[in-house]
């Protein structure tokens, strides 16, 4: 599930990368919702990596202390990538706001800086960080802290869209795996409640549409 996450931030990373960069630009409508949800993907992120930091690692580092070292080193990560994602924010904002070529240069720039620190540490926390999680946390673990850090403090609506979101071009076993991390009934619910709100949305950030490309696996 860990890999979905970070699947569905690079994927969109990479998408807003493809428009910033084709021809014609975006007009000013679709600049402010693209910038929009650059915002939102570094909440999302900065979320994430509140959760691993408060919750996931220390709980690892009280049952595995031979972990300490790389739970350190994927820390360290966190810390370099931060500014960057900080910086991203603030040239997505203006990009949104303004609309300018120049705003959207700095904006490219910015996306480039942090993908640069970010994709790598993806792909180690993937690699290296989830086996010593699933060596060390039950499954009633994870739950109990993926409820506490990324379900409880979100809305029906957030959790409606957000999972559109992970869903959105990932292959069968991935949608499986999403979908049944939740109840029959909300299931449904969150399918079909949010689906046209979020293609409204995909419509407005990737017109024409960009293709959905998986890049970190689970």
């Amino acid at each position: 599930m860990m890999g979905i996450v970070h699947g569905a931030l690079c994927r969109d990373l990479d998408r807003a990368r493809t428009v910033l960069t084709a021809e014609p630009c975006p007009e000013h409508r679709r600049a402010r919702a693209l910038g929009e949800h650059v915002v939102w993907l570094m909440e999302v992120l900065h979320a994430h990596h509140t959760g691993e930091d408060e919750g996931l690692w220390p709980l690892v580092r009280e049952r595995d202390p031979a972990a300490v070292p790389l739970l350190d080193s994927l820390d360290a990560d966190h810390r370099r990538i931060e500014p960057a994602a900080e910086a991203l924010t603030v040239a997505a904002r203006r990009y949104a706001g303004s609309a300018t070529d120049e705003s959207r240069i700095e904006l490219l720039a910015a996306l480039d800086a942090l993908t640069t620190v970010l994709v790598p540490h993806l792909e180690r926390e993937v690699e290296q960080g989830m086996p010593v999680v699933a060596a060390n946390l039950s499954q009633a673990d994870w739950h109990a802290w993926d409820q506490k850090y990324n379900v409880k403090p979100k809305s029906f609506g957030q959790l409606g869209m957000e999972g559109h979101w992970l869903l959105d071009g990932l292959d069968p076993e991935g949608y499986r795996i999403v979908v049944h991390l939740v109840p029959p009934l909300p299931r449904f619910v969150l399918l079909h409640g949010f689906a046209r709100a979020y293609r409204r949305r995909v419509a407005a950030w990737w017109r024409p549409q960009v293709p959905a490309q998986s890049v970190v696996g689970r």
